[in-house]
């Protein structure tokens, strides 16, 4: 089974991390896995999630994620305890892509790593508390079976073609910058107008986008 070339390792490397920051359990159980099963060569600084235990591990987190993840409140609630372990997970990660043989990738990857974890986390939170916002758990778990899907579909297009995972993975970077201002903007005014009605001030409602001027008793034609 041949190595990994250096583009399939850059890919490799910018897939754990962004994907690190939606499931970080089933990236560490899929890499686990693949290693393990001889599917991938994985690289010296991967290799230890091919351990029996740590696959048992992350496979015993991805049980309680994949349950936990569409409970409209609980999902929420999950993505705030993990802000402090994704990020740094996924910069770990992505680092051992390259080992401490080359150290200077290793640096370059955990940062580009950390950074993509943060940009998928904070889409991934803050589009899934808009989501929470209405009152049908529907679109919540239907959110989260493509978060489920596009971890597994990421990690193999990095590995199998990478040059196609590289034109996805920059409109998927898009896509979550749109869906971090889009989520925040709905969550800041949504936050703003609770604020108003318990501080007992006047609540303005939602804006209408058209506008129709009514005329008042002077206005009114005389025949």
């Amino acid at each position: 089974m041949t190595s990994l070339d250096l583009p399939q390792l850059l890919a490799l490397a910018a897939a754990i991390g962004w994907a690190s920051g939606i499931r970080l359990y089933l990236v560490v159980l899929l890499t686990g896995l693949a290693g393990y099963l001889g599917w991938v060569p994985l690289p010296g600084g991967l290799q230890l999630l091919a351990h029996p235990v740590v696959i048992a591990a992350s496979g015993f987190m991805v049980f309680v994620e994949f349950f936990a993840d569409k409970i409209p409140g609980l999902d929420s609630l999950w993505d705030m305890v993990h802000t402090a372990i994704r990020i740094p997970a996924g910069a770990a990660l992505a680092a051992s892509v390259f080992g401490t043989d080359h150290a200077v990738m290793a640096i370059v990857a955990a940062l580009l790593g950390g950074g993509f974890a943060a940009t998928a986390h904070a889409a991934k939170a803050t589009t899934r508390a808009a989501i929470n916002t209405s009152p049908e758990p529907f679109s919540n778990v239907g959110a989260s079976l493509v978060e489920d899907s596009m971890v597994p579909a990421g990690l193999w297009l990095a590995v199998a073609h990478p040059l196609v995972f590289a034109v996805l993975f920059i409109a998927v970077l898009v896509l979550s910058v749109w869906l971090i201002r889009k989520s925040w903007r709905f969550l800041k005014a949504l936050f703003g107008r609770v604020a108003r009605i318990f501080s007992g001030r006047p609540d303005p409602g939602v804006v209408s986008a058209f506008h129709f001027k009514k005329n008042s008793p002077e206005d009114t034609p005389h025949v």
